[in-house]
């Protein structure tokens, strides 16, 4: 019995490290896009939400796929 409810709990807490973990790489990602799209454009963005906003979504098509 008790061995069943420590397992139940391991699992919880990992699925719960995962999911903030995925949401870090997520940000990282975004902050990456926002670099590179700086360094590659001929013209710097000047509006770092835009970029972010357009960073984001092309992450997010990318995961989907």
């Amino acid at each position: 019995m008790v061995k069943n409810i420590l397992i139940f709990v391991f699992i919880v807490l990992g699925m719960i490290v995962i999911l903030n973990f995925s949401d870090h790489n997520f940000k990282r990602a975004v902050d990456a896009c926002i670099a590179g799209s700086q360094k590659l454009s001929e013209s710097k963005i000047t509006d770092l939400d835009e970029a972010r906003k357009f960073c984001e979504e092309q992450i997010r098509k990318k995961r989907a796929n």
